[in-house]
């Protein structure tokens, strides 16, 4: 039977998984309305991939004997200035899904679950390839500056760009 403080947490990080989702869903929604396919196809994937992370730990849960709790979710921002804010506001959101993880970590090794200890190594590594991606998207987008044909390029790179769930 899992820990309840694990379980709670683990349900924290369930809900902060389907909040990526949905916020990359929104971001890819945006990027669509402005011709951006390239990017929304990668949003999209991203989306899709934040989800998986949700439900790897739902099954998780409910493996280990506790309850996945599947959250309501409020509206994620829809509005953003350019791309610029998008990468910005994706890299900080990672970066709290990061803490987050951490928190869930450091949980298990002070109740000795090292069971959920293990499986959240995953999760640990998967949050380094998300901030160093977008970090990378970060500095590309400084490098085109405002050049449009750049701008079309990078779409059309970031369509190629391939997700791991």
């Amino acid at each position: 039977m899992i820990d309840t403080a694990i379980e709670k947490a683990l349900n924290e990080q369930i809900e902060m998984e389907a909040r990526s989702s949905h916020f990359y869903l929104a971001m890819a929604s945006w990027a669509e309305n402005r011709g951006l396919s390239g990017t929304a196809a990668f949003l999209f994937r991203h989306s899709d991939e934040e989800r998986l992370h949700m439900l790897k730990l739902v099954r998780f849960v409910n493996e280990r004997g506790g309850k996945a709790i599947i959250p309501p979710l409020a509206s994620p921002t829809t509005d953003f200035s350019d791309l610029q804010s998008i990468f910005s506001t994706l890299l900080e959101h990672e970066t709290n899904v990061t803490a987050s993880i951490n928190e869930v970590v450091d949980l298990c090794l002070k109740r000795k679950d090292y069971t959920t200890h293990n499986f959240m190594q995953w999760y640990v590594a998967e949050q380094i390839e998300e901030e160093a991606l977008a970090r990378n998207i970060l500095d590309k987008l400084a490098l085109i500056g405002s050049d449009k044909g750049g701008l079309y390029l990078f779409d059309r790179d970031l369509e190629q760009l391939q997700t791991e769930a």
